[in-house]
């Protein structure tokens, strides 16, 4: 049966924000969520039964138990909840999760920051853009967030995850971060925390450790990135439509 399960009835949230963490493009919405997790020492609060989600175990080293692929941590000071997921949620089930999710945040009142990277090749730091549907669209005009450059679309499943919100009134956004298409970037990452989650969430996290450490975080989720490119057709990602507009 499709459901999250919550560990921690003790933790009360009260119209929470969620980033997402879903292996992406540069693995942006991965290494922001892992980094807020960590830097924050975030609670596991719940985990995520959703249909067509890998059956797997994941383990961590030196640590004898096992957890879900895909699990929420929260926040309760912050009113905060993070996803974050060990594996790439398939496009075929997207819906079927967007679905189990956005039901559940939405009978929580959350608000979803959902992000994607954009593939680019230029050098420097990376430009950030953000879209929203409903009322949320106040909050990239509140907080400064640029409108996308170009027409395009946000595909996968966190384009799945945003279809669904405005389709059931949960306030979203995505937050869409140039990042680099082959391997890990943990400076898009860095930007869509500093320049959008910190903001939208009231959250204030050091990210300097985040830069310092790119080349380990690099190695950390090399494995994951190759499984990325040889299954592109599960990232959730941002591209232009081009001539296809």
């Amino acid at each position: 049966m499709a459901q999250i399960d919550v560990h921690r009835e003790d933790i009360e949230l009260d119209a929470p924000t969620l980033i997402e963490g879903l292996p992406g493009v540069g693995l942006v919405g991965k290494i922001a969520a892992d980094h807020l997790v960590d830097a924050l020492d975030m609670t596991y609060y719940a985990s995520c039964h959703c249909e067509g989600l890998p059956e797997v175990a994941v383990f961590g080293e030196g640590d004898p138990t096992y957890d879900p692929p895909v699990r929420l941590y929260a926040d309760e000071q912050r009113d905060l909840l993070a996803l974050q997921s060990d594996v790439p949620v398939s496009p075929s089930v997207a819906d079927d999760f967007a679905t189990c999710l956005t039901g559940w945040l939405a009978e929580r009142d959350a608000t979803a920051l959902y992000v994607s990277g954009l593939p680019a090749e230029k050098e420097g730091v990376p430009s950030l853009y953000g879209v929203a549907s409903g009322e949320a669209a106040r909050l990239l005009d509140a907080h400064d967030i640029a409108p996308p450059a170009e027409s395009g679309v946000i595909s996968g499943p966190t384009g799945a995850l945003l279809y669904e919100a405005e389709r059931s009134d949960l306030d979203a956004l995505g937050l869409v971060a140039e990042a680099n298409r082959n391997f890990p970037d943990p400076e898009a990452a860095r930007v869509v925390l500093l320049d959008g989650v910190g903001p939208i969430a009231d959250v204030d996290v050091s990210t300097e450790n985040l830069v310092e450490q790119a080349e380990e975080i690099s190695k950390a989720r090399e494995n994951l990135a190759k499984r990325m490119q040889e299954a592109q057709d599960e990232s959730s990602k941002a591209q232009p439509m081009g001539m296809y507009q």
